[in-house]
């Protein structure tokens, strides 16, 4: 059971606290690492063909020394004391969830919102996508608000929190290496499309299962939302596959359906202009309070999660009682 009350003690310290600004973050540690590796390939790289060659020392360097250096660690407090390297794993996982951030960043908009103060909605709304907000109006920032958590809830605690029940923290740290790669270097552009390539397609892959499972798990929050829990069911089944990512897709096609609203359309980023297909039906305009639903929606699919890998954990468990009593 050590394995559950791990994963349940990381979420809940993360829900308390967060990341603190005081405390260093491993985050940080990766991003200078990625920069580093990125400075030393590209100064003795040039042509695109060994640039795509060389992107695939991202994941095996920074993946790879993300679960090492996360093991080592949790293995050498192991030796001191056991009990120092459950509080340790505790720690780590927290760090690799963002549960509080996520929903610290949504409810400011939304506070903006309600005292209608739209510049400086824009603003917040501003430091969580990379879309250009100066000209958006109320519903517009709704959209992206919601977007934004609903496709965070598989990053930022789904996929950390499965990993880490297949394999601790160094599996969760290796996880989150992998989308911090990706928010680095996983662009489709001029820059990163060679070199970067190798850390998208693993990002894409890493997140196939959470995704799907998240999906499933905001229908049923929908259901005891008593919010509209068939129509978040319909709307993945249509429409989950029609977004540019392979996996972004499910979370705001089951979020689109379980609120009536209908995400995606016309984007600006830098400038130029960016159509992402529909997702839902617009049964009404959106408002501010669609922020707050998708929290809530957000916490009940966590909530939910968190239960399951502890049920997980126990019919490991009982199995492996059963086959000694055997």
């Amino acid at each position: 059971m050590a394995g559950a009350w791990i994963i349940i003690g990381a979420y809940i310290l993360d829900r308390c606290i967060g990341d603190p600004r005081w405390i260093p973050h491993p985050v940080i540690g990766m991003g200078k690492a990625i920069s580093a590796l990125e400075r030393a390939i590209r100064s003795r790289v040039d042509s695109n063909q060994a640039l795509k060659r060389a992107g695939v020392l991202f994941p095996l360097l920074i993946t790879g020394g993300a679960f090492a250096v996360t093991w080592g660690l949790v293995y050498v407090l192991g030796l001191i004391h056991p009990a120092i390297a459950v509080v340790a794993e505790v720690v780590l996982i927290a760090t690799t969830i963002a549960s509080k951030g996520l929903k610290d960043a949504g409810m400011e908009v939304y506070r903006h919102l309600s005292q209608q103060d739209w510049p400086a909605a824009r603003r917040s709304l501003g430091m969580i996508v990379g879309r250009d907000t100066a000209h958006l109006d109320e519903p517009e920032i709704v959209r992206g608000t919601v977007e934004t958590v609903a496709e965070n809830i598989v990053d930022a605690i789904v996929s950390p929190l499965f990993y880490a029940l297949i394999g601790g923290a160094p599996l969760a740290m290796a996880y989150r290496a992998v989308n911090t790669l990706d928010s680095m270097v996983g662009y489709k552009n001029e820059k990163y499309l060679h070199l970067g390539w190798a850390s998208a397609r693993l990002d894409d892959w890493a997140n196939w299962i959470p995704a799907r499972l998240t999906a499933l798990l905001l229908i049923i929050g929908a259901w005891f939302m008593k919010l509209d829990a068939r129509g978040a069911a319909r709307m993945v089944s249509r429409d989950a596959r029609l977004h540019p990512s392979p996996n972004s897709g499910f979370p705001e096609s089951a979020v689109a359906g379980a609120l009536g609203i209908r995400l995606g359309g016309h984007n600006v980023y830098h400038g130029v202009a960016s159509f992402r297909a529909y997702m839902g039906e617009p049964s009404r305009q959106m408002e501010a309070e669609d922020i707050v639903r998708t929290t809530r929606l957000m916490f009940w699919s966590a909530g939910s999660f968190v239960l399951l890998c502890w049920l997980v954990t126990l019919g490991i468990w009982a199995a492996g009682g059963a086959l000694l009593w055997i």
